[in-house]
């Protein structure tokens, strides 16, 4: 064993100074967006010509009054703001009821488990120790399961309210050129990536220092009760992703069908009564629903690796720095990302369109390069040279660069994911150009070749899923898998900037086009979006691929908890289990997929009926009631998010009660096991026919121009493929790994009740 370079007061300094800066670079980013004013007289008029374009807006807007377009954009931002907030605060009421509930079934189930006793108990891993009661487990996990749903939410609100903010920005920039419509769509981004991964962290780390003023030495009990964290970030999480992309879904497949395909108007026309409701759906879906995503995968990981480390050395001897190990890597990223960010927005300069998409591959890559060398910094001056790792019942001999290799390995995982997801889903590659030339035989052949790029994307993803679990396993048992998924977000801050930006920019378009901007100007935003629907992509690939990594780790702590010494597949009671696991996958994406078809339904019809009985609505005399369609997808959205969400939720508690821990293990490792490939499959698929009709649409090469304009059959065909796509990629895809994630969380913090209480069914029979 060994001490550590970095002394305890080291890190216990390290830890909160990193996450200050993260917040404080946010709100740095934010000041400068915010110099981009959205009042006519506060607009430039000559201030040279750099990225590539004169600043000048006479020549951009020729017969367009310049003030009237500021306005216009004031005024739509506006609406689309009002619409994401109203969604949210409706959403978050039936939410926090849930949530309260919940809350006080973990204190019950928990508390229960000494029947609510306030003595002393013997520590689980160590019978020789007393540690605090269960009744004391029961509370401050629900305290921690609070504050993770309480940050969650946070979180997701504002990344929304700083992309609605940013939109009309955007747009308003385009006008100098698609260098400074680029910078500011994705410094908007990196505020919320910044905020999210830095109050994520301060929140974790000041919680486990309150915590541990009650649990003293019992490092035991404090992490365990720390897994709460995480249960409460991805309950709000899995809410926010199917209620939000019910919402976006709903009003993007009733705008698309009736607008493009029945209509032959151009998309985020100001005439399509559904415009409003479908770039609000960008929001509340793609933003508020994505931060909470990936801030319920970061904590679940934190707190998978800290209950693994609280039971092997860290934990057994009180060493604090190394127990904070898992910290130390987020605050590392938060600074390596603040780095990086200075590529995009200071150090590289976009001229041309064709810049985007290799600026933000290139933050990807740096980010991934400084990491590991940050990584390889940390374990060495963070970890012991040697120490043991819980490994199910024995304690295994580990060596700091094994560990730095566990987190190397998750991190350049992530990479390959991404790099194969933007292979599958940007037009710029093969793939997605065969998807478009199969339009030209009608929409189902498009569906054909959709569907079988979306199996065949999933192959490289799982190879390198697998293969950094069996390393990661190898040196470190489930603690070096839950830093590898650590290691895959340690970049967190970067990826959501990414993953941010493309809304952002979609979101510029659709006000370009309503505030009746020259084509020129919707060019520029229309190649910000299309590099963002490939980053979305990419975004989405990190979030399955940690997402996998993330429920394995917690499994393992889960089995660990729970006193499970082996799961063996071939006992009935794990085979059952495992069988119906892989079976939830496709009834949840049943259920959301169902979800989505009846609120389009809805959509659909209200948008037909405007254009049949509003007067002179395609002449563009008539003035559509945007209301009514924001109301039927914020009604819709929060009906239909319920029941999917309550069949996560409930299926740990009932198999853990009636079947007990070896089905319920059965039942995560089946989850776990099909949820990944039918996300995989599911996001790429339907990125590749939106990025195939994107293709067409911009008309580039001869291959595109020959496919036909706007309005052809072949892009019609397109537009099925891409209205069929969108639940697949922005509903059903992204929520499936919160499934794997939440199931397994649950079921660790309810471990003790399923240890001492479950399995009636098999205690009657």
């Amino acid at each position: 064993m060994g001490s550590t370079l970095l002394p305890d007061t080291g890190a216990e300094i390290f830890i909160p100074v990193c996450a200050l800066i993260g917040i404080a670079f946010s709100l740095l980013q934010w000041l400068l967006v915010s110099r981009v004013k959205l009042s006519p007289s506060a607009e430039p008029r000559n201030a040279g010509a750099k990225n590539g374009y004169s600043d000048s807006l006479i020549d951009e807007e020729e017969n367009i009054n310049d003030q009237a377009v500021v306005l216009k954009c004031a005024e739509i931002q506006n609406a689309i703001a009002e619409g994401a907030t109203s969604f949210l605060f409706t959403e978050y009421q039936y939410v926090g009821i849930f949530m309260a509930a919940f809350a006080i079934l973990i204190f019950l189930f928990l508390g229960s488990v000494e029947g609510f006793s306030t003595s002393s108990q013997p520590c689980t891993f160590d019978k020789t120790k007393m540690c605090k009661p269960a009744l004391a487990t029961a509370v401050f996990s629900t305290v921690s399961f609070l504050l993770g749903a309480l940050t969650s939410v946070l979180s997701g609100f504002l990344g929304m309210k700083i992309a609605t903010y940013a939109n009309a920005r955007t747009t308003l920039e385009a006008r100098k050129g698609v260098g400074k419509a680029f910078i500011t769509a994705f410094r908007s981004g990196a505020v919320m990536g910044f905020l999210l991964a830095a109050n994520g962290l301060l929140v974790l780390y000041i919680a486990i220092n309150l915590f541990k003023i009650y649990y003293g030495d019992d490092w035991g009990g404090l992490f365990e009760s720390i897994t709460g964290y995480g249960l409460g970030g991805s309950s709000m999480a899995l809410f926010g992703r199917v209620g939000g992309g019910i919402y976006t879904k709903a009003a993007d497949v009733g705008a698309d069908l009736v607008g493009k395909v029945e209509r032959n108007i151009p998309e985020d026309d100001p005439r399509n009564p559904a415009v409003i409701a479908d770039n609000v759906g960008d929001n509340v879906g793609d933003i508020a629903g994505m931060g909470s995503d990936l801030f319920g995968s970061y904590a679940e990981s934190s707190c998978a690796a800290l209950v693994v480390a609280s039971i092997s050395s860290f934990g057994v001897n009180h060493e604090l720095t190394p127990m904070l190990y898992p910290l130390i890597i987020s605050s590392v990223g938060i600074l390596v990302c603040l780095l990086t960010t200075l590529f995009a927005t200071d150090i590289f300069e976009i001229k041309a369109v064709k810049e985007i998409e290799p600026a933000l591959k290139r933050q990807l890559i740096i980010s991934t390069v400084l990491m590991t060398v940050g990584v390889g910094i940390v374990s060495w001056v963070a970890l012991p040279s040697s120490f043991t790792i819980f490994n199910f019942g024995t304690q295994k001999v580990v060596k700091n660069w094994e560990l730095f290799l566990c987190v190397g390995v998750g991190l350049w995982a992530g990479l390959i994911i991404g790099f194969v997801t933007e292979y599958y889903t940007s037009n710029a590659y093969s793939p997605v150009q065969d998807v478009a030339d199969s339009c030209r035989t009608g929409a189902a052949t498009n569906v054909i070749f959709g569907l079988a790029l979306g199996y065949k994307s999933v192959i490289i993803p799982i190879f390198a899923i697998a293969l950094s679990i069996f390393v990661s396993f190898s040196f470190a048992a489930m603690y070096g898998i839950a830093v590898a998924a650590l290691g895959m977000l340690s970049t967190i801050a970067t990826g959501l900037a990414i993953d941010a930006y493309g809304p952002i920019s979609d979101n510029a378009g659709g006000i370009a086009e309503m505030a009746g901007m020259s084509h020129r100007i919707r060019e520029r935003t229309d190649a910000l979006d299309a590099a963002g629907n490939t980053t979305a992509a990419i975004g989405k690939g990190f979030a399955i691929g940690s997402a996998a990594l993330v429920s394995l780790a917690l499994f393992g702590a889960f089995v660990s908890r729970a006193a499970i010494s082996i799961v063996d597949v071939l006992t009935p009671k794990v085979f059952i289990g495992l069988i119906v696991g892989a079976m939830l996958p496709y009834w949840f994406s049943a259920m959301t997929m169902k979800s989505v078809g009846s609120a389009a339904l809805k959509m659909v019809e209200e948008v037909r009926r405007q254009f049949n009985t509003i007067p002179g609505l395609m002449e563009g005399t008539g003035k559509p009631d945007y209301a009514n369609c924001v109301k039927i997808s914020t009604d819709a959205s929060i009906r239909e998010m319920i029941p999917p969400g309550a069949l996560v939720m409930l299926t740990p508690l009932i198999v853990g009660v009636l079947f007990g821990v070896e089905t319920l293990s059965g039942v995560l490792a089946g989850a776990l096991v099909s949820g990944v490939q039918i996300a995989i499959s599911a996001s790429n698929t339907g990125g590749a026919w939106d990025n195939a009709k994107k293709y067409i649409e911009a008309g580039v090469s001869e291959h595109a121009r020959s496919l036909g304009p706007k309005g052809s059959d072949c892009h019609k065909a397109a537009v099925i493929g891409d209205t069929i796509g969108d639940p697949l990629k922005d509903t059903s895809g992204p929520s499936l790994n919160i499934l794997i994630k939440l199931m397994a969380v649950e079921s660790l913090v309810f471990a003790p009740f399923f240890a001492t209480h479950g399995g009636i069914l098999f205690k009657i029979f």
